[in-house]
């Protein structure tokens, strides 16, 4: 299994990225998606998950109507929209993947991808 996120960089305060996360040698549309983030010194904490049909999702309440998770089970991706991002947004993101039902627990997630890093700064 792998997944593979791509889309970080160095943005202003205020601006937008949209993180992806391409899965592979796993059966994607059966899997819960979930994005977290650790920021340098602090614990990974986590920023939502979508459910297998992409009907629902949720946030934590740090980045709620600021940022949107999607996905295409079509082309077994994951994508996290950010935006408005603030300073306290930079961190390291990383995608998972769970079997389990919903969760806000990294321990349940069974596979990880390296993460991307996104740097929101002036």
């Amino acid at each position: 299994v792998q997944l593979q996120a791509s889309g970080g960089g160095l943005v202003q305060p205020g601006g937008s990225l949209r993180l992806s996360c391409a899965a592979s040698r796993l059966t994607f549309r059966n899997y819960i998606m979930g994005w977290f983030r650790q920021a340098p010194g602090k614990e990974r904490e986590f920023v939502g998950t979508i459910m297998q049909s992409a009907a629902v999702t949720y946030y934590a309440e740090s980045v709620k109507g600021r940022f949107t998770i999607s996905r295409d089970n079509a082309k077994n991706s994951v994508y996290l929209q950010m935006n408005s991002l603030k300073p306290e947004d930079t961190a390291v993101y990383y995608c998972a993947a769970t079997t389990w039902a919903y969760t806000r627990d990294a321990s349940k997630y069974q596979y990880w991808g390296q993460g991307t890093q996104v740097t929101v700064s002036s």
